[in-house]
């Protein structure tokens, strides 16, 4: 049995499953409440599924892993043999996932080290994949933590929403913030700001939105070498199109990840959802 520093993260990290398997990464799945009905995310319920219920404007909600989940988590973790471990998560202003994994952290049989790494979708995956190297390398629990939060301040991340509506709904953005698109026609563009979900600008037209979106991604990347994510949600042709514009104007352009997101981003931001995470190496 191997001795090892572990990394924990949490299922909107959207982290392909394979390379969760290479680096040894554990994701701790959110729930999305479907009605009556508590859906582990990845497992449970697919994104189309979930796209169908907003369009058909049911109760969709979303939860948070309990405590004993994640104490469940790093016990295995421990039996595999991890003499410590980093935990890592989506922002706690948009969740209490980071609040439970510090409670079964208390309990836990090896050193556990928590992070608020105030990201989310594949923003919190470069984190934990940085990380991940650290440890591999043979790092410490500390030196896994700083390249995490190294990782994560040179990450931005711009999103594309065809309406503030669901956010809205869903508590992650205020009636006041949610004015911001709420004119005839006008598209908005967000950003993630201090670990929440921050209006950008507002565009006239959805065409004119997604471009704007290259352009953020692009200016944010310069001429660094970096990571890109284009997320989506029912809309993989437009999230395929601005990857390979990015792919063809980013030089310092290393990982270039196309995913749909999970039903967790998903139920609080709707179909027709575009993300861009852009991550210095």
């Amino acid at each position: 049995m191997s001795r090892h520093v572990a990394i924990v993260t949490d299922s909107t990290a959207y982290l392909p499953q394979r390379t969760m398997e290479r680096h040894g990464i554990t994701a701790v799945p959110l729930t999305v409440v479907l009605g009556d009905r508590a859906l582990e995310e990845g497992t449970e319920i697919s994104t189309r599924s979930l796209a169908l219920a907003l369009q058909k404007r049911r109760s969709v909600t979303t939860s948070r892993p309990s405590p004993q989940v994640f104490a469940e988590t790093y016990r295995r973790v421990a039996e595999s043999g991890a003499t410590g471990i980093v935990s890592l998560h989506l922002s706690a202003e948009l969740s209490g996932t980071h609040d439970a994994a510090v409670l079964a952290a208390r309990e836990a049989p090896v050193p556990v080290r928590v992070v608020d790494t105030g990201m989310i979708a594949m923003a919190l995956g470069f984190c934990a994949l940085s990380a991940a190297g650290t440890a591999e390398a043979g790092g410490t629990v500390d030196e896994a933590v700083a390249a995490a939060e190294k990782r994560a301040s040179g990450t931005s991340a711009f999103f594309y929403v065809d309406t503030l509506d669901y956010l809205r709904r869903g508590g992650r953005i205020g009636a006041a913030q949610a004015l911001f698109g709420s004119a005839l026609a006008v598209k908005p563009l967000l950003q993630l700001d201090g670990g929440r979900i921050e209006p950008l600008e507002k565009v006239r037209t959805a065409s004119r939105a997604i471009a704007r979106l290259e352009e953020l991604a692009a200016d944010r990347a310069g001429g660094a070498r970096v990571d890109i994510a284009v997320h989506h949600l029912a809309a993989p042709d437009r999230a395929s199109a601005l990857a390979d514009r990015l792919r063809a104007r980013v030089p310092g352009l290393g990982e270039l990840h196309v995913s749909e997101v999970g039903a967790v981003i998903g139920a609080h931001t709707g179909p027709g959802l575009l993300g861009v995470v852009v991550s210095a190496r």
